[in-house]
């Protein structure tokens, strides 16, 4: 590609805060939950590039004709491949785009067709804007947004705080997870935390229902957590994970003693068996990415630890995310933690957060 901005390129990034600065010159947007794509377009030439570097144009092949129709000829734009289902963000059939098969990719490309939503421009023809700040890079992708037609998007943006906040309240009912604050003044800086996220957290109280050791084999990785649902089923809500080396050491310990002496009797014992992780919901399931580990083997619990996470969403029964451990809960009833502590946000179409005013 002769392009002013050639791949691979690896995305600026953003650092979590707690809550939307009251200071500074920002511009606010919303944070999809998808697919983080750098698109490198030079004639017919087009290159879907990953956060990793990885290409993902095999994957999403129904995006091309749509990027080629709606961006200038030579161009690189910054921005998110997302998949809806049901007007509603859909990360786990976006993930389910990632497959070898070419031929289960072009059933998916219709089946759950992508779109893209852009959100800063690195390149325009022969023109390097990296240096121009972001106040300057958005004015031109606003120009170039003007010819975006579906499934091409140009993201909102407001420099109005309480927009801002209404924003961050309201699209999680879209399935978004956030903000996104952008100095206005900032160059584009390719894997630099220059920029600002504002995501949604809360904490839960859970069951410990096993756990599996880290991958160098030393101390624990990761624990399987759940919680009840009105029938009082354990349901499996995913991992918490995360831990500084110190705790990794000192949890094996903690665990011991509560390890079960009847697996057969744990409420997920059908996990045990191999072939229960085919269809890629159980835990453990090979993740695409991993490049085929295994990750299966895990430690049944006797269900009786409680711990509180901290967590950004629930997605499909699970949480979404990272899901962090707080601490130990002593004073909860392992019983008692239900999916009534779960917050639900108010329903709203994805069309409403792509047409809301800037």
């Amino acid at each position: 590609m002769d392009l002013p901005v050639t791949p691979p390129v690896k995305p600026m990034l953003a650092k979590a805060i707690g809550s939307i600065p009251e200071a500074g010159d920002l511009a606010f947007e919303p944070k999809w939950d998808g697919f983080r794509c750098i698109v490198f377009r030079d004639g017919d030439d087009i290159h879907l590039g990953s956060r990793n570097e990885r290409s993902l144009s095999r994957y999403f092949p129904e995006l091309l004709d749509p990027l080629r129709d709606s961006l200038p000829d030579r161009c690189v734009v910054d921005g998110e491949i997302i998949v809806t289902i049901g007007d509603h963000l859909g990360f786990d059939a976006l993930q389910q785009r990632i497959h070898p098969a070419e031929s289960r990719v072009t059933r998916l490309a219709v089946e759950t067709p992508a779109e893209f939503v852009a959100f800063d421009v690195l390149a325009v023809h022969d023109t390097d804007l990296t240096d121009e700040p972001f106040r300057d890079r958005r004015a031109i992708l606003e120009t170039i947004g003007a010819a975006f037609v579906p499934p091409i998007h140009l993201v909102p943006s407001t420099l109005d705080r309480g927009v801002a906040h209404e924003w961050y309240v309201k699209f999680e009912g879209a399935g978004l997870d956030g903000l996104i604050a952008k100095p206005r003044d900032g160059t584009y800086q390719p894997n630099k935390r220059v920029q600002f996220k504002v995501k949604h957290t809360r904490t839960a109280d859970v069951v410990v229902a096993g756990y599996r050791m880290h991958k160098d084999g030393e101390g624990i990785g990761s624990l399987l957590v759940g919680l009840h649902d009105d029938e009082d089923r354990l349901q499996h809500m995913g991992v918490a994970s995360s831990f500084k080396a110190s705790l990794r050491a000192e949890l094996v310990d903690t665990l011991a003693p509560h390890i079960t002496d009847h697996p057969a009797d744990h409420p997920w014992a059908s996990w045990m068996n191999p072939d229960a992780h085919q269809d890629g919901l159980m835990p453990g399931a090979p993740n695409r990415w991993s490049g085929g580990r295994e990750t299966t083997q895990w430690t049944p619990l006797t269900c009786e630890l409680v711990a509180e996470v901290k967590y950004e969403a629930v997605l499909n029964g699970r949480f979404r995310g990272t899901t962090r451990f707080v601490r130990w809960r002593p004073d909860r009833d392992a019983a008692s933690c239900s999916y009534d502590q779960i917050e639900v946000a108010t329903p709203i179409g994805i069309a409403e957060v792509l047409n809301a005013a800037s």
